[in-house]
């Protein structure tokens, strides 16, 4: 590990040296006057590459910094009017000043040409149809192609591997985080471009005061008002009938804006997540969460490949959702947003696995038919003031789950071969309430925050019949035997789970500025308290059994935190740094007086974190980050009776063991370079994590996948070094963008197995490449490829590595004009040294599209081989696994697409 941090901060401080070359000075004309917005750039002598560049301001100063291993560079300086200046300048720090000779600019003809990629200060702006191809349709289709930016398979938008914090449409926050709908049903004819916001602060007050590290989206659109949408309705033969509706209208004016959303489908589309929370703002703004469930108790779940969702998803999904923001006040300083959506969903899911356990010799098979419901309801409503005078931003949210799941599951072991018929039902209440606001006083800003949290989760698991729960609940090493839980007489098991949770964090803190340096002194309070009930039952013929108090939970669970904290933050031309420095008061309390748990923790942590970030040379940023934290468990670390999560599966904590502490130490660097002038984007990154625990959970596994989980007074830890690189370049003469990249992590960790303590060393390594081209007018490709191998260094069986390759191709053909055919193949290979699985998809379109209107008429034919088995191999610390997963059959798709206006 030290060799990779000594590698890195070399890196980091040799490149920092490099970058402390900087010309400052001022433009002037002939008659002494500045010359504003004359462009300033750096070079190397004899290569055509701008290695840095600076427009001068009103007063014609300008300043550029850059890197250059040559002992002289040449300085060029542009402007209208003027006859061009070229100067070749020693390489170091200097002040020079130039008068510019007016030279009239005769214009002949005027031709406008767009730069495909510009920037201006911390924006950088992406001409929308230097990307595009014929066959795109919406924002998110041209957004996968454009340089330093990744859209991930959950909608998440990456900028140089990071996650935005905003998503804007004409500068406005409709979505609050959840864009993913926009993203997808945005026409792309609508947009004029992209603009990446780099370092953004979405707090308007706080901006030039508070740094951020991320960036954020803005989509400008060609219209100041916009009425847009996409739409779709299919239809399909397969097994069963298919469809598919997409109805997506939007409006965004200069006062108001809304999406309404509806979609339908049985076709393995998984719409429900357009809603997820993707981008949380800053931490100002409040508390943002995706409310989900405690999910305590579960079903066995049948595996899921690594694949597109599309080629295995048996779903029946009914999404509906709006959004809406306007502005309450002359000023548009005040804004009211509703969200509010709406999901029913059924899934069906079935797998075939066989597995070798190494550590106890025995091999068992085991089939699981799943059926999985979720029927959940979201509301929410957000009054905002964002000005440079002030911020006020207040969200109210409500959400309702009321799901189940099913399964049915055959094992084959050592026991025989036996069959269980399992379910769970689920419904929870959720209710949120976050306040922030930021007031000026005098030179000063005070912040007071306030997040408040209520959850009811209620959740019973049913198992029949008893026997098929073969759950060892003591190992005796002598004689290498198992005792197991006897459920007696019984045809069903039954858990039931209830608990309510109670969440109050309070703060209160104020900022002074200072010639670029912002003091945030901060006091607060955060409060939680759980209440937990739960009882493992027996339905027979002879009523219900209830099986004693090692079985059943009634614990209140407390963790009281005031703390103390003083936030730095320092931004200037060059330099962003914010710092944390919290003092907190952890105050832990854990009681259930029937199971005899009286556990508590009065501790005081300081946890600090800090982030520094150097920009050089126009293009460049060095940054450095690291954090030390300290968690003290939750109420699934106190509980003393039993709780049987899932039918293999049945776990508590000693009454007699400590509170869980665990201390986490991370840090990282990393180095980027953009240059939008030449379309390249590079970054390469190192991070480094360390967490240290003082109790380790120890499986009681009969070698069958079913357990029981003591926790045990014992010391471990575990560490993990990663680092990556990725490198990527738009090359607009041949309209492609391609990139580069790799990932390297190394981690240790302990694991406790029937009371034998393991090391567990594993190597991975991935490698990808992606393209995409447009150059040609009758054909379009989007490729990319990832490769990657594992090693595990395996003290229970076999050290064993495992290879991975997959790679999806999208190829358009454009034969005649409106005409467009397409092929898909989607490849996932996994191999050991056994073992190889080639699993290849294809598809083949033909689309029609009718210009005048914007219509287009798709017929599309999926998994044309009909191949309905998915097999891969898979290895963890204890067994390796041979998987078979059901997948969706062959089926075609006839399909209209279009745009709302």
């Amino acid at each position: 590990m030290k060799k990779y941090i000594s590698l890195f901060l070399m890196l980091f401080f040799t490149v920092l040296t490099f970058a402390q070359k900087t010309v400052s000075g001022k433009i002037t004309d002939d008659d002494g006057e500045p010359i504003p917005s004359a462009s300033v750039t750096v070079e190397e002598p004899g290569k055509d590459a701008i290695l840095a560049y600076g427009i001068t301001n009103s007063k014609g100063e300008y300043k550029v910094t850059f890197t250059s291993a040559e002992s002289n560079v040449d300085l060029k300086v542009k402007a209208f009017n003027q006859k061009n200046l070229v100067k070749q300048i020693t390489n170091s720090d200097q002040i020079l000043s130039f008068k510019m000779q007016s030279e009239a600019t005769e214009i002949k003809e005027v031709q406008l040409k767009t730069r495909m990629i510009t920037a201006r200060g911390d924006t950088i702006s992406y001409d929308l149809k230097a990307f595009d191809s014929k066959n795109d349709r919406s924002l998110a289709d041209v957004m996968k192609k454009i340089p330093g930016i990744e859209v991930n398979t959950d909608g998440t938008i990456l900028y140089q591997g990071n996650a935005i914090n905003k998503f804007y449409v004409n500068g406005k926050d409709l979505m609050e985080g959840g864009y993913g709908t926009i993203n997808n049903s945005l026409p792309k004819d609508a947009v004029q471009k992209i603009e990446v916001l780099e370092n953004h602060q979405p707090v308007k007050i706080l901006q030039d005061k508070i740094p951020s590290d991320q960036a954020a989206i803005n989509i400008k659109l060609k219209n100041a008002v916009t009425m847009t949408g996409r739409g779709e309705v299919g239809t399909g033969f397969g097994d069963p009938w298919l469809w598919n509706v997409k109805l997506t209208p939007m409006f965004f004016g200069q006062k108001s804006q809304w999406v309404v959303n509806y979609k339908t489908n049985n076709m393995g589309e998984q719409v429900e997540n357009e809603g997820n929370i993707l981008a949380f703002g800053s931490g100002w703004e409040g508390t943002r969460i995706n409310a989900s469930q405690n999910d305590w108790l579960n079903v066995e779940n049948a595996s899921t490949p690594n694949l597109p969702v599309k080629r295995y998803l048996m779903n029946n999904v009914h999404y509906l959702s709006a959004n809406y923001l306007t502005n309450i006040d002359k000023k548009k300083e005040w804004e009211l947003k509703a969200n509010a959506n709406y999901t029913n969903n059924a899934v069906e899911r079935e797998s075939y696995t066989e597995s070798n356990d190494y550590q106890r010799g025995t091999h068992y098979q085991t089939n699981i038919h799943n059926n999985f419901y979720t029927d959940k309801a979201k509301g929410e409503l957000i009054f905002t003031k964002n000005a440079k005078k002030g911020f006020f931003k207040n969200t109210t949210s409500f959400s309702q789950f009321w799901n189940s799941d099913r399964g049915l599951t055959d094992i084959t072991d050592q026991f025989g071969k036996r069959q269980g018929d399992e379910s769970v039902t689920s419904p929870t209440t959720s209710f949120q309430n976050s306040l922030s606001t930021i007031l000026p006083w005098k030179e000063k800003m005070i912040n007071i925050k306030s997040y408040i949290n209520y959850q009811d989760d209620h959740q019973s698991l049913d198992i029949s019949p008893s026997s098929y729960v073969k759950i060892p609940i003591s190992f005796d090493p002598d004689t290498n035997t198992y005792k197991f839980f006897d459920f007696g007489d019984v045809n069903t098991i039954r858990q039931n789970f209830n608990m309510k949770t109670f969440q109050a964090n309070h703060s209160a803190n104020i900022s002074f500025t200072n010639k670029g340096w912002t003091f945030t002194p901060e006091v607060g309070l955060n409060f939680s308290t759980n209440k937990m009930n739960s009882e493992l039952l027996g339905l027979g013929n002879n009523g219900t059994l209830g099986y004693g108090n090692s079985y059943s939970n009634n614990i209140k669970y407390t963790n009281t935190k005031p703390y103390a904290a003083v936030g730095v933050n320092l931004k200037t031309e060059s330099w962003m740094l914010f710092a944390q420095l919290p003092v907190n008061f952890n105050n832990i309390s854990a009681k259930d007086d029937e199971r005899n748990v009286s556990k508590s923790l009065n501790k005081v942590t300081f946890e600090p974190s800090a982030f520094a970030q150097y920009s050089f040379a126009s293009f460049w940023k060095a940054s450095l980050r690291g954090s030390i934290s300290n968690n003290f468990g939750d109420i699934s670390d106190m509980y003393a009776g039993n709780i049987l999560s899932n039918p293999g599966s049945l776990s508590s904590m000693s009454p007699l063991n400590p509170i869980n502490e665990i201390n986490s130490k991370s840090a990282g660097t990393g180095i980027e370079y953009r240059n939008p002038l030449n379309n390249i984007f590079f970054n390469v990154r190192y991070s480094y994590s360390y967490a240290k625990r003082n109790l380790t959970a120890n499986s009681l596994n009969v070698g069958t996948g079913a357990s029981t989980i003591i926790y045990e007074l014992n010391d471990n830890t575990s560490t993990s070094n990663t680092y990556s690189a990725e490198v990527g370049k738009y090359f607009p003469k041949f309209k492609t963008n391609a990139s580069l990249n790799y990932k390297n992590t190394e981690s240790e960790s302990f694991q406790m197995r029937n009371n034998v303590g393991f090391e567990n060393n594993t190597v991975s390594q991935s490698a990808g490449v992606k393209f995409n081209n447009t150059y040609f007018s009758w054909m379009s490709i989007d490729y990319n490829a990832t490769y990657s191998w594992n090693k595990r260094n395996n003290i229970a069986g076999p050290n064993i590595t495992t290879n991975g390759y997959n790679h999806n191709l999208n190829l358009f053909l454009y034969p005649l004009e409106s005409h467009t055919i397409g092929f898909y193949w989607d490849q996932v290979n996994t191999s050991s040294a056994t073992s190889t699985y080639k699993n290849p998809f294809f598809d083949v379109s033909y689309q029609f599209t009718w210009v005048k209107k914007k219509i287009d008429f798709e017929v599309k034919w999926m998994n044309i081989a009909n191949r309905k088995l998915f097999e891969t191999y898979t290895v963890d610390g204890f067994t390796d696994t041979y998987s078979r997963i059901q997948l969706r059959p062959s089926q075609v798709m006839f399909t209209v697409k279009f745009n709302f206006k």
